[in-house]
């Protein structure tokens, strides 16, 4: 597949200017290996590709960051939190590092890492969009999990869990060492919130999504009524005039296709879907920021390729690659 991407954005000051930032972080989850994500990726070709391929201007500072310098001498549990200063203080430096791409105008690519650095990434987004252009964002929650569990809901403690109840409010926090950093201009509204290809829920979860009518679409519903009409509903619901930042979760294909990843649960979404997905919201051109976190290269030898091709393929979808 090589085509330079043919919509006309509609929220960059410039449809082919891309800002990457490499988030080599694996401390809100008790695995390693995520860290080197963000370098197995670029290996493979993906930030090379965009610039050739996809005709991209690709400002990267050719770092993968591992924030070790800001590690806390002393970061005990807190509210059932594990690692809270760690985890606060790099999305803090992530949300810093979206922010100034997307101020500018930049659509911006961020390689995790695990989900918790989405708590930085969104709220970065959040925070350009609404200075620059005056507008909320919405996002698009692509994975087997809802990660909105709070910490006192949360069964593990860990924090990329977490996140999507920290960007909307639901949980919150007034030490500025844990979170208290986050703002109301950080923060997402419910209303714009879409979840894709939901399988493992827990149950505080389940009670938090009908509570708050948060839009959720489940593999069942995909099973139901098929991916394409999925798409029609998730962005019909967000509406045509709305910057969309697509957070993807690469345990949302099925472990047939992803196989290396932290936390997989069979039954989910094939790769082709997940690419009709990144397709579908490319196609809206109101895309101005993506993640793709939780590959996890040492968790599975044979698979740990597999799953690399597949977030690059994911990438270059979201980005207006097309199979004609």
């Amino acid at each position: 597949m090589t085509s330079a991407p043919q919509i006309e954005p509609k929220f960059l000051a410039h449809r082919h200017d891309l800002g990457v930032v490499a988030v080599g972080f694996s401390g809100g989850q008790p695995k390693p290996g995520v860290d080197a994500a963000p370098m197995a990726l670029i290996e493979a070709g993906l930030i090379k590709q965009l610039e050739e391929d996809l005709e991209f201007n690709v400002a990267f500072d050719g770092q993968v960051h591992s924030y070790s310098e800001i590690l806390p001498a002393d970061d005990p549990s807190y509210r059932n939190m594990k690692r809270p200063k760690f985890v606060s203080a790099v999305t803090k430096e992530v949300s810093e590092q979206v922010y100034s791409h997307a101020k500018s105008g930049k659509l911006v690519l961020t390689l995790g890492g695990d989900h918790s650095i989405a708590i930085g990434t969104i709220s970065g987004t959040a925070k350009a969009i609404r200075e620059r252009l005056g507008r909320e964002i919405a996002v698009i929650w692509v994975d087997a999990h809802a990660d909105i569990n709070t910490p006192e809901t949360s069964e593990s403690g860990n924090i990329h869990g977490m996140p999507v109840a920290f960007l909307t409010g639901l949980a919150s926090e007034e030490r500025e060492d844990t979170f208290g950093w986050l703002k109301d201009h950080h923060k997402i509204s419910t209303r714009k919130l879409v979840y894709i290809g939901l399988r493992d829920i827990d149950k505080g979860e389940k009670k938090i999504l009908r509570e708050h009518g948060i839009k959720a679409f489940s593999m069942h519903d995909i099973d139901r009524h098929g991916i394409g009409k999925v798409m029609d509903m998730a962005l019909g619901w967000i509406g045509s005039d709305t910057p969309i930042h697509l957070s993807f979760d690469v345990d949302a294909l099925d472990p047939m296709w992803a196989p290396s990843t932290g936390t997989p649960v069979r039954g989910g979404l094939t790769l082709r879907e997940g690419d009709f997905i990144a397709e579908c919201i490319a196609e809206t051109g109101s895309l101005v920021a993506i993640d793709l976190v939780e590959v996890n290269p040492s968790l599975d030898e044979h698979g740990a390729g597999d799953t690399v091709r597949a977030g690059v393929s994911l990438v270059r979808c979201a980005l207006g690659d097309t199979l004609l």
